[in-house]
Formats: C-alpha cells, sequence, structure tokens
C-alpha cells in the first residue's frame, strides 16, 4: 500500500474516531476517553491534514475551528417555512388551546401531548445530503433564512456527518444555546477584558452565531438540541416522540431526558409547574414549555396559519423582573485593571433568591438607561452571574438622585484610570494595584488554571494583607512557617496548601497558558494556542503575523498575545516561573506541548 493510500485510510479512521467520541461527549454525555487522548487523535488528523491537504473535507473534524472570514450571509430560502409557535401565558390559554385540538380532531378523549422544554436560544435549520451536512441556517422570517453552515460546523454537538442508517436527505432542526455555566463564564471574561456582556444567554447564542468570521464562533461554548424535523420525516414516524428518538439514534443531541408525554391537558399542567418550581435547577435558560400533539397524522390534519402550526404551543413562563433603588454604587477592579460599576439595591426577592448587587455593565449602558444612583430600577434575573438592571423609572424621581460618574482614578490603589477609546470600561495603570493583584491570583489558581486547590479568597486575602505575595510567583516561595502564621492554618492545612503548589508546577501547557491571564485567552483559546506552539518561550517569538495564521486567533488575540510578552514586567515573571521550574517540562507535558 503506498504512502498516500496509508494516509488516507489513517484519515479515515482518525475522523470516525473523533466523530464518535465527539457523539459519546455531546449527545450521550458518556465519554470514553480523556481530553488529552481526545486532543492527540485531533492533533494527528491536523498534521496529516497539512502533509495531505487532499485528504480534508468539509465534515472533517477539524472544519470546526472556522473558516475563512465572510462578507455577508447568503440567504438560505427553506422548502419547509420554519414557523413560529402562538404562545399561553396562563393555564386557561392551554386550556383553550385543547379545546380547540380536540374540536378540530372531533374527539373527546384526552389528547396525547409530547411536552419539551423551550430553550432561549436561535433555532436553526440543518440540511444533510449522504449523511453529510451541507447547509446550515437560521429561521430568519420562516420563509428565508441566513446560511451560516460555517459557524454551524464550529459546534460540537452538531455531526459533521451522520451515522450509517441516516437517510441520504434529512433536515433537522433544533436549538443552539449556551449553558449557563459557560455563558457566566464568557461574561466574566468578557467584563474582565472590557468587552461589552452579553445580557443573556439567548443574545450570547444568537451573536455567536451571526459572526462573519467563523472563528469567533469556534471560541464561544454553543450546543444544539434537535426538536423536529424538515425535509426527510414525511411518513417515516408516527408519533412525534418517536421521531426525536430517532433523530438521538442517528448522531444528534436531543433532551429527551427533559421530556415528557402527557395524557390529557391535566399532564400538561402539572409538568409545567413541576418544571416551573425546579426552573433555577436546569444547566441552561428556558423560558417555558412547548406542548406538540404527539401523533404526525393528527398534526397534519390540525395543519397551521401562515405562522405558527396548530397543532403546538408554546405556554411561557413568568417574567423574572423585580422593582427596588439603587442604594449606592460599587466600583470592581479585575485582574487585567478593568473596573466596571455594581449596583448595591435595596433587597428584593427575584427568582426565589435575595438580590442585593446588580450589573450595571459599563458606563455606555448607564448613559444609554440613564440610571443614577437613587433611582428606582427594574432588575432582571437571566442567567448572568449576578442580575442586571434593565431599566431605570425616571417617573419615579424624587431629585434627589444622582448620576454616576466615570471613575478618573482607580477606586483601590489611586492611580489613573484610562479608557481607551474601543473600549467600554476605563481600566487601572497601576501595575502593582492590590485588587487587580488578588483578581490575578484567583484567576492563576483556578481548576481550569494551575488548579491549587485550598488556595481560597479568604487565603489569598491574607497572603495580600500581610504582603507575603507580590506576584504569582511569591506563591512558589512560601514556607510552612510562613503559612502557619495565618489564620485558620494548622499544620495540616499548611501541608496539603504546599503540596498543591508543588503539584501545580506539572500542569500541561493549556493550563499555564490560561493561569497567566493574557487579555482575550481563556481555557479555549490557550488550548489552541498550545496546539500550535510546543513551549512558552516558542509562544513568546511568535509574531503577530503569525499567529494570525491559526483559524481561531483574530487581530485582537493576536495583538494581546504579542503585547503580554513584550511588557518587560511579563517578561521577568517568565524567567522567575523559569527558575521555580513552574513552566511545562518538554518531556513530562501531556498535551506535548511544552515550554
Amino acid at each position: 500500500m503506498s504512502t498516500q493510500e496509508n494516509a488516507a485510510a489513517r484519515h479515515q479512521e482518525l475522523c470516525r474516531l473523533i466523530h464518535h467520541h465527539n457523539y459519546l461527549y455531546h449527545v450521550l454525555d458518556c465519554p470514553e476517553i480523556g481530553d488529552a487522548d481526545y486532543d492527540r487523535l485531533f492533533r494527528e488528523l491536523q498534521d496529516l491534514e497539512k502533509r495531505f491537504p487532499e485528504l480534508a473535507t468539509p465534515d472533517s473534524p477539524t472544519r470546526r475551528v472556522g473558516a475563512p472570514p465572510l462578507a455577508r450571509f447568503a440567504p438560505a430560502p427553506h422548502a419547509i417555512p420554519m414557523l413560529s409557535l402562538d404562545n399561553a401565558f396562563t393555564e386557561g390559554d392551554l386550556r383553550d388551546f385543547d379545546a380547540r385540538v380536540r374540536r378540530a380532531l372531533k374527539v373527546t378523549d384526552a389528547i396525547d401531548y409530547f411536552c419539551e422544554l423551550k430553550l432561549d436560544g436561535l433555532a436553526v435549520s440543518l440540511r444533510y445530503e449522504g449523511r453529510r451536512l451541507t447547509l446550515g441556517a437560521t429561521r430568519g422570517d420562516g420563509s428565508t433564512g441566513e446560511t451560516i453552515t460555517d459557524n454551524l460546523r464550529t459546534v460540537r454537538a452538531i455531526p459533521l456527518l451522520l451515522h450509517d442508517d441516516a437517510p441520504d436527505l434529512l433536515e433537522a432542526r433544533g436549538e443552539v444555546y449556551m449553558n449557563l455555566e459557560e455563558f457566566r463564564a464568557l461574561n466574566a471574561q468578557r467584563m474582565e477584558e472590557g468587552e461589552q456582556v452579553f445580557a443573556n444567554p439567548r443574545n450570547a447564542a444568537a451573536g455567536s452565531l451571526r459572526q462573519l468570521d467563523s472563528a469567533i464562533t469556534a471560541r464561544r461554548p454553543l450546543t444544539m438540541a434537535c426538536y423536529g424535523m424538515g425535509a426527510g420525516a414525511q411518513g417515516r414516524f408516527q408519533r412525534h416522540s418517536q421521531m426525536l428518538e430517532t433523530l438521538r439514534a442517528w448522531g444528534f443531541k436531543v433532551n429527551l431526558e427533559y421530556c415528557r408525554k402527557a395524557c390529557g391537558v391535566e399532564e400538561v399542567v402539572a409538568f409545567y409547574r413541576e418544571v416551573q418550581e425546579k426552573r433555577d435547577q436546569f444547566p441552561f435558560e428556558l423560558d417555558g414549555v412547548v406542548i406538540k400533539v404527539d401523533r404526525l397524522d393528527w398534526q397534519e390534519t390540525l395543519g397551521a396559519t401562515t405562522h405558527a402550526p396548530r397543532w403546538a404551543i408554546a405556554w411561557k413562563f413568568p417574567p423574572r423582573r423585580a422593582q427596588t433603588r439603587i442604594r449606592s454604587v460599587r466600583l470592581q477592579v479585575g485582574r487585567t485593571g478593568a473596573i466596571t460599576p455594581v449596583a448595591e439595591l435595596e433587597p428584593v426577592r427575584l427568582s426565589g433568591v435575595t438580590v442585593s448587587n446588580a450589573s450595571l455593565h459599563n458606563w455606555d449602558e448607564i448613559a444609554r438607561k440613564d440610571i443614577r444612583t437613587g433611582d428606582q430600577v427594574i432588575v432582571e434575573r437571566a442567567g448572568d452571574v449576578i442580575p442586571y438592571v434593565v431599566a431605570a423609572l425616571p417617573e419615579l424621581r424624587s431629585g434627589a438622585e444622582t448620576p454616576i460618574p466615570l471613575p478618573v482614578n482607580c477606586p483601590v490603589c489611586g492611580s489613573p484610570a484610562v479608557r481607551l477609546k474601543d473600549e467600554v470600561v476605563p481600566r487601572c495603570q497601576g501595575m502593582d494595584c492590590p485588587a487587580r493583584l488578588r483578581e490575578a491570583l484567583r484567576h492563576f489558581v483556578a481548576r481550569d488554571a494551575m488548579d491549587i486547590e485550598g488556595l481560597g479568597g479568604r487565603t489569598i486575602d491574607q497572603l495580600l494583607g500581610q504582603k507575603l505575595v507580590a506576584s504569582v510567583a511569591d506563591l512558589y516561595t512560601l514556607q510552612r512557617e510562613t503559612l502557619l502564621q495565618l489564620e485558620r492554618m494548622g499544620e495540616t492545612l499548611a501541608d496539603k496548601l504546599l503540596n498543591a503548589i508543588e503539584a501545580s508546577k506539572k500542569r500541561p501547557l493549556p493550563k499555564v497558558l490560561n493561569a497567566l491571564g493574557i487579555r482575550h485567552v481563556g481555557a479555549h483559546l490557550a488550548r489552541v494556542l498550545a496546539e500550535q506552539y510546543r513551549s512558552i518561550g516558542a509562544l513568546a517569538r511568535a509574531s503577530r503575523d503569525e499567529l494570525l495564521t491559526i483559524h481561531e486567533v483574530g487581530p485582537e488575540v493576536a495583538e494581546s498575545v504579542t503585547a503580554f510578552f513584550q511588557a518587560p514586567h511579563n517578561r521577568e515573571l517568565m524567567e522567575r516561573l523559569k527558575q521555580l521550574n513552574v513552566l511545562p517540562d518538554p518531556e513530562s507535558n501531556e498535551t506535548g506541548n511544552a515550554f
């Protein structure tokens, strides 16, 4: 067998393996291998396609990292319209819907319904030909959407190649969304970097999908759940529930564990009440329950209006908002110096919890909403780390309210606060600012960074308060006798902490890169960079133009990385970490990337 034939056979096997493990991880949630093993397979595939470019196919897993930017989105007509849903807001609305269904079908018995959670994301359509993804589109106006195929290829829950038993022609439909944990992490990173934060997970998902540069989409933690089919479903199934079970078997993610069959309207009401009570326990944002007639022949009989099917309805949850007053505004300083405003509120109950703080995001938002200290405001809790202020109520002002000024100095160290023209928040310019150092330490020791267990916020505050650390490198010079002087630090805890600090010296390159806190480089991009460079030294020598050749790296990231390693204080930090044996060793790094 020739070299070319060997390469083609290995390429086919790698694609099969990676598709299989993606399905296990993103659809069935039961991975068989760890991240390091998956990364090795992926890197081997990347290397193979670099040596034999002709082997790269549209359904290759490497296509998930993004494609060249587009000038605009092309229109995508839907062969079968993607209709919206009529809404129910009360139990009475739902009972009216049930009565209309039974009347139209001329039945008196209870209807079999299928209930699904109404995910708060963006509806998309996926077209497969020969089991390969050939077109991905937004819903648009229902008749015509926008082609976003390259962006959807980057969503790992979307299969690029279906299982062997799937039909040649298939159109799947579903919701692209962002889980709350990933959404919070994304917003925290954007806030830290002075970028506009997303108001809620839906805005984050929609904004991520409508990027002309799919490399940006690839960096966003999107997922997708199927809820139905367009073309390809005719005559194949008897019930909607059967269709969803088959879609999962073909390779799609379907949230069946959150769905329920309901016989009659009373069981639908019970399911809605149950979901509403547990709403805050779900890993994603939802705004209601979708109720569908389960029998597909009855769906066909009921038909649709020009905008919505007659066989389905969305029973929406009441809005999660409350009114309260802003007592004061507190300024927070992050590890990169970003200064963000937080409203301190008169405590108010919202979604079962007492809320006393709310995000104001930045001063552009404050100006746009005309928010002032002392205002009566509407706050909303929509998946964010803390609730945010939706609007002020100027008609309730007494005249004692005061504007919220843009700070000219850091509220912690007093250094100048400078706002660059392309950023939405000012930044503290003090390199020795205690607040910046505190957040840098918290980031450095986090689980997806150096993962130093036992080094929490209280201990960090004590280390800073007693001036025992002045940089992250100082953590590696701490002595047992020093730690024993800290409050609530006994011998056992001190030994555990020192062991955890020592163990962190063996972290792989992606974790170390993330720990450094380079602006715009989170856990995902740290892994991308680590796949391209074998060491921090190699990355530090990379030019802006060289970095721009990496699919997921744009100008903002490239400039941030080069600026970080050119800064004298960061070069000194790298040298100290190297001397302390913190940077990864070339032979032991599990990702194959080392200093």
